[in-house]
């Protein structure tokens, strides 16, 4: 089928271009388009040289699904006019993610969300869809009262600009910062602008994202989010009050059985999730799986993933899966 991936030069959208082909994609044409000054580049696509074209050429393309990762900006503007058009459109951005007519899907989580009348498919965030892959499971036996989370989110969240600061910095270069502090050796509890809440936009999305994918708005989530030198992925320390008692051994079986879900869990061997060992991969790693000894039904839990991977490209396409598997798109 003809697919557009737009944003197709982007960080993301290169990993997208990889997802599609590492997982054998049915795309008999790609689209792939990006901003104005990247149109008459070329990208990689299945060993072939693929020219960049612009959005609107895109559209009049009229593929069967088009998967964003531009910003919100761009899919503001040109995903209604994809979908116009009958395009499905998967946005990585957080444009869409709130609108109550467009589902939010984690196809671990909640696939039904899609209905062939939703023509626009919103990607969570990174950090929201790893925990969502592991807290679900949690959910649908014991129930959730409330998360305490804490991110260790990788360079690679912010983009070229980040990941270029921390190599410039590591090397004693002088460059653009993407960052209002160096980064290496460093850490620092912000991700995204702050609001007058005095949480950032990325712990609200954490807390907006959480509710609309579990399908409950009296779950209580209390983030905080840190960014830190790595590049592999993002990391979260999770605190879980349950509203049911839980047995640990049952709750360890639930999670080994859970789809897309790894657990990594043997601490007298030092075994357990770090970025390193999940970049490059689908899954999310689970680990320091224990009881909160000051609550009677609460957990803590260890969560990594590779945010460009199942934090963003994978779930993407995962979702155009759906679509395909549906008889939505062919």
């Amino acid at each position: 089928m003809k697919v557009a991936v737009v944003g197709a030069t982007g960080l993301v959208g290169s990993v997208m271009l990889k997802v599609l082909s590492e997982r054998r994609f049915p795309v008999s044409e790609l689209v792939a388009a990006a901003s104005e000054r990247s149109v008459g580049k070329k990208v990689e696509f299945n060993g072939q040289q693929v020219p960049v074209v612009s959005v609107s050429e895109a559209v009049a393309a009229k593929p069967a699904v088009a998967i964003f990762s531009a910003g919100s900006g761009t899919s503001r503007e040109w995903a209604p006019r994809f979908a116009e058009g009958g395009t499905f459109v998967v946005d990585n951005s957080s444009c869409w993610r709130m609108d109550p007519q467009v589902p939010l899907v984690v196809p671990e989580v909640n696939p039904d969300a899609i209905a062939p009348q939703h023509r626009i498919i919103a990607n969570p965030n990174c950090s929201t869809i790893q925990l969502m892959v592991a807290i679900r499971p949690l959910q649908l036996k014991y129930g959730i009262r409330r998360i305490v989370i804490s991110t260790y989110q990788s360079v690679t969240g912010t983009g070229v600009r980040a990941v270029q600061q921390l190599h410039n910095e590591r090397r004693g270069a002088d460059g653009p910062m993407a960052y209002p502090h160096p980064i290496d050796l460093n850490c620092f509890p912000h991700g995204g602008d702050f609001l007058p809440s005095g949480y950032t936009t990325e712990e609200q999305k954490l807390i907006d994202e959480t509710r609309k994918i579990l399908g409950n708005s009296s779950i209580q989530v209390s983030p905080t989010v840190v960014r830190v030198p790595v590049l592999g992925g993002h990391s979260e320390a999770v605190n879980i009050e349950l509203l049911r008692e839980f047995d640990l051994h049952d709750v360890l079986g639930l999670l080994q059985s859970a789809p897309g879900l790894v657990v990594l869990d043997d601490p007298s061997h030092n075994q357990y999730p770090m970025p390193r060992m999940a970049e490059g991969r689908d899954e999310v790693f689970v680990g320091r799986i224990r009881r909160d000894p000051t609550l009677p039904n609460a957990l803590n839990l260890w969560v990594v993933a590779d945010n460009l991977r199942k934090g963003a490209a994978t779930n993407a396409v995962q979702i155009a899966e759906l679509l395909l598997q549906r008889g939505l798109i062919a």
